[in-house]
C-alpha cells in the first residue's frame, strides 16, 4: 500500500562543501537515493547474523547521531540503522523543498519500501516520534514495534519553554533569529541547546560536548540549515491542526504495533504530563518514565531506555512463539519503569 506518495520535482540544489559527518566507532554512513529524495543512513554491524532489524528517526535539529549511544547499546539485539532526514545530518535537502510531517514520512517509508527492510522496530525521538506514528498507522505491515521518546504529539496546553521553538514555524522569526545571534559562537549555541533539551545537561561529557560543538560548526555552513528548521517545525505545526484521519492522536489509536512510550520527568519541550493521554491512545503501549531525563532520554540514560525496549521484544518475542499467550500491553497509562539513573 502506498500512503503518502506526491510526484517529485528534479532536484535544484547546488550543495557547498563542509565538514564530514562524524561517524562514531563501529558505525557506517552510506547515501541512499530514493524518489525525490536522498537519505544518509548510519548503521552498525549487528554483533551476529540474523538479528531482527531496528530503523531510528531523530527530531527536530537533531540527526542519526542522537541515535549512537542507544544503537551501541543494542548491537547484540537488533540489526541497527539510523536515517538523517531530509536537509538534516548529512542529507541533502528533498527536491521540491517539502518539509511537511507527510513528507518526511514519505522518506522513510519510501526507504523501508525500497530496502525490504521491514518490518522493523521503529524508533522515533521528538518530531521523529510523529513521523513513526504516521509510518505505524498507514503502513503497519512496516512496523514490528514502535518506540517513542518524547514524542511531538500536539498539546493543548504547551510549555513555555516549548514556545520558542515552536515560534520558528512563524514567518519571519528564523530570520529575526538569526540576526540577534549572528554573533553567537558554536560553543554558545551547543550550551542553550543542551541547557534545553538534557535533564542534567551536566551528565555531557568533554569530549562529548566537543563533538557537539563540531557538528553545529558544520551545520552553520549548509546554507539551507534554518531553511530545513524552518520548514520541518512549521510542517509539525501545521500537523497539530489536522482532524478527522490525518489527525496525530487519531493516528496514534490507529497503530497495531506494540508500543513503548518513554517520557522524561524534565523535559522542557514535550510535556511530562501527555505520558498518560499517549499509554491511553496507543493501544498496545507500555509506559518507561524517567523522572530526571529530558527531552532526549536515548541520550541522556540509553542503558534505561535499551532495558525498556528489549523488555520490549521480549514480549513480543513471546507471543509470536506462543499466539494463544495474552498480551500484557493494555494501554492503561500504569508506568512499566520508573528510572532517572
Amino acid at each position: 500500500m502506498s500512503s503518502t506518495e506526491l510526484p517529485s520535482v528534479p532536484a535544484a540544489h547546488v550543495l557547498p562543501q563542509v565538514a564530514t559527518v562524524r561517524v562514531a566507532e563501529g558505525e557506517r554512513l552510506r547515501s541512499v537515493g530514493l524518489p525525490g529524495v536522498t537519505l544518509t543512513v548510519r548503521s552498525r554491524p549487528p554483533r551476529r547474523e540474523g538479528l531482527p532489524p531496528a530503523l531510528y528517526v531523530h527530531g527536530l535539529g537533531g540527526s542519526s547521531l542522537n541515535w549512537s549511544a542507544l544503537m551501541e547499546q543494542l548491537d547484540g539485539v537488533v540489526d541497527s540503522e539510523a536515517v538523517d532526514l531530509p536537509g538534516f545530518g548529512d542529507s541533502p535537502p528533498p527536491d521540491d523543498g517539502d518539509y511537511s510531517l507527510t513528507a518526511h514520512a514519505r522518506a522513510v517509508i519510501r526507504y523501508l519500501d525500497a530496502s525490504g527492510r521491514g518490518p522493523v522496530h521503529l524508533f522515533g525521538n521528538s518530531l521523529g516520534g510523529a513521523v513513526t506514528t504516521r509510518v505505524a498507522a498507514v503502513r503497519p505491515d512496516l512496523v514490528r514495534t514502535l518506540t517513542l521518546v518524547s514524542p511531538a504529539l500536539p498539546e493543548l496546553r504547551v510549555q513555555r519553554t516549548a514556545v520558542p521553538t515552536g515560534l520558528l514555524a512563524v514567518p519571519g522569526v528564523t530570520a529575526l533569529f538569526t540576526r540577534l545571534t549572528r554573533k553567537w559562537t558554536a560553543e554558545q549555541r551547543v550550551r542553550g541547546v543542551l541547557q534545553l533539551c538534557y535533564g542534567e545537561p551536566g551528565r555531557v561529557t568533554p569530549e562529548g560536548f566537543r563533538n557537539a560543538v563540531q557538528e553545529m560548526e558544520r551545520r552553520l555552513q549548509l546554507p539551507y540549515f534554518w531553511d530545513a528548521m524552518t520548514r520541518s517545525a512549521r510542517g509539525l505545526v501545521n500537523a497539530y491542526t489536522l482532524g478527522g484521519q490525518h489527525a496525530l492522536w487519531r493516528q496514534a489509536e490507529r497503530v497495531l504495533a506494540p508500543t513503548l512510550l518513554v517520557y522524561g520527568g524534565r523535559d522542557q519541550l514535550v510535556g511530562y504530563r501527555m505520558c498518560s493521554r499517549a499509554a491511553r491512545a496507543f493501544r498496545d503501549s507500555r509506559l518507561l518514565t524517567l523522572p530526571d531525563a529530558g527531552h532526549v532520554a536515548m541520550m541522556e540514560y540509553p542503558d534505561v531506555v535499551a532495558r525498556g525496549f528489549r523488555e520490549l521484544l521480549a514480549e513480543v518475542e513471546g507471543r509470536e512463539s506462543d499466539p494463544g499467550r495474552p498480551g500484557a500491553g493494555t494501554g492503561s497509562g500504569a508506568p512499566t519503569e520508573n528510572s532517572g539513573s
